[in-house]
């Protein structure tokens, strides 16, 4: 399978009063680049769980693959192939004035070598996913479309990153069942002030945390 290139976009809005993203940088901007590819998801059962063990602790999700077939597939793709194993969440993104509320980010982070091509958006108003407390859902590119290996985790309800209007907002796929109190570890991880760009600025980890595994586990 032919590796896309796209340099992702991964400012994400953050819950209602905080900053805006600005735009990342762009660079290798070839039309195809920017192109999500909307690949028909291999049959799943509706619900997917996904076993996250991390230097924290163990985080279980499960995705949502009747309502969000296209994430979930291609987020199930990236656990098959091992492609987290050994990645980082590297953002803790606290809302402003409410430190332990916020979501945590992580995955590839533009990793060329483990990039999978991206896929179709998923909004919040086609799939009634909303970015609830406990929420999983993917950073994706610039223009609304593109979600590949780089995902979040809420631990607040963020409304502000559901669709809205001619906002795609995020694709939302899934919840945590188990690990909440692994991703408030995370989310209270500390950072560097002067680290990241636009809304990324002081929310990068000073010491990432390590995912040393994503597994399917039997529900």
């Amino acid at each position: 399978m032919t590796r896309l290139l796209p340099l992702l976009a991964l400012g994400l809005l953050t819950a209602c009063g905080a900053e805006t993203p600005a735009d990342a940088p762009t660079a290798n901007t070839s039309a195809s680049a920017n192109t999500a590819e909307e690949i028909p998801p291999e049959p799943l059962p509706d619900k997917v769980r996904i076993r996250l063990e991390t230097e924290q602790g163990p985080i279980l999700v499960e995705l949502d693959a009747r309502r969000a077939p296209i994430t979930t597939a291609n987020f199930v793709a990236y656990v098959d192939e091992k492609r987290f194993d050994g990645t980082t969440f590297y953002r803790a993104s606290r809302t402003r004035g409410a430190p332990r509320e916020g979501f945590i980010q992580g995955g590839i982070r533009r990793n060329y070598t483990r990039m999978l091509p991206p896929v179709a958006h998923e909004p919040t108003s086609k799939t009634g996913i909303k970015h609830g407390p406990g929420t999983i859902s993917m950073a994706h590119s610039e223009n609304g479309t593109g979600a590949m290996g780089d995902f979040f985790i809420t631990v607040s309800a963020m409304p502000s990153l559901d669709a809205k209007g001619d906002k795609p907002g995020y694709a939302a796929f899934g919840r945590v069942v188990e690990g909440m109190d692994t991703v408030r570890r995370i989310l209270a991880a500390e950072t560097v002030p002067n680290a990241g760009r636009g809304a990324m600025k002081g929310q990068m980890i000073t010491k990432p945390v390590k995912i040393v595994s994503a597994r399917r586990v039997e529900s």
